[in-house]
């Protein structure tokens, strides 16, 4: 087995509330992009994994943030790595066509931040490092691409991997 490339990878986490219900004919063209997105995901250069609800392709039924808000999770090796699978893939034309499903979010909507390789996040962890964000700001715990720090100003906050059996 080899050793990973990075010590530590970047999660992020966003959350969107829907104007309308995820069957709605309105959010089709939503929809319509999720699989094709997350294909493309899944094949991005220093994609790690991403959260899917069991038996399913994506994670839109998980609801921990409430009814009318999904959740999307994912990890990567670095940072230039989702930046470009997020403003410089498919990826954007959801990000351009947004406001046509979700509404604005008046607090922070994304949070970035460290784990060690290997380690997966839980919705749990995730959520709490966007309440993080929104009651502290940013910091090397929870970050943003704005406001974003290395892996080795978060090597402090990092989780320990889970054990492995």
């Amino acid at each position: 087995m080899t050793a990973p490339r990075h010590a530590a990878h970047l999660a992020q986490l966003n959350v969107a509330t829907l104007r309308y219900p995820l069957d709605d004919p309105r959010v089709a063209p939503f929809v319509d992009m999720l699989d094709p997105v997350n294909a493309a995901a899944d094949g991005a250069p220093g994609f790690v994994w991403r959260l899917v609800e069991d038996g399913a392709a994506d994670a839109t039924g998980l609801r921990p943030a409430g009814e009318d808000v999904i959740v999307n999770l994912s990890v990567w090796e670095t940072q230039e790595a989702l930046w470009d699978f997020a403003y410089r893939s498919g990826h954007l034309e959801v990000m351009r066509r947004r406001r046509e499903w979700f509404a604005r979010h008046v607090e922070a909507h994304m949070v970035l931040w460290w784990v060690p390789a290997g380690h997966l996040p839980t919705v749990g962890e995730a959520m709490e490092r966007l309440a993080d964000l929104r009651a502290n700001g940013p910091s090397p715990r929870a970050f943003t691409f704005a406001s974003s720090h290395s892996e080795a100003e978060a090597a402090p906050h990092l989780q320990a991997a889970p054990p492995t059996v």
